[in-house]
């Protein structure tokens, strides 16, 4: 595992941006790393208002990330990410780290 910082990508983080305008308050994702999933290990992904007293927070153009630092020990190097495209609009994270994932992409193993 490395310790390489992680990133927000210029889309994800216009992403969070709306989806806070939309909500009328400033909210945050929060990236986890949960036990679990087809591969071992499974991404999730929350909106929140507030940051844990532990979560690292990655900040681009005006918009923020929190990863707790468990799961910052499976992301580093990672991009957190928001592609959309013809079939589904979605939050990913392209993380160095994982050696194969599942066809769906939420599901990885290192």
């Amino acid at each position: 595992m490395t310790d390489i910082a992680v990133t927000l990508s210029e889309p994800a983080a216009r992403r969070i941006r709306a989806i806070g305008e939309t909500e009328g308050r400033p909210l945050m994702l929060r990236v986890a790393v949960d036990g679990g999933g087809c591969s071992g290990f499974q991404y999730r992904f929350d909106l929140v208002e507030a940051a844990e007293d532990e979560d690292l927070r990655i900040e681009r153009d005006g918009a923020a990330a929190l990863i707790d630092p468990v799961s910052l020990a499976l992301l580093g190097g990672s991009v957190i990410d928001f592609v959309d495209e013809l079939a589904s609009a979605e939050f990913r994270v392209r993380n160095p780290n994982a050696k194969s994932s599942c066809g769906c992409g939420v599901s990885f193993s290192i």
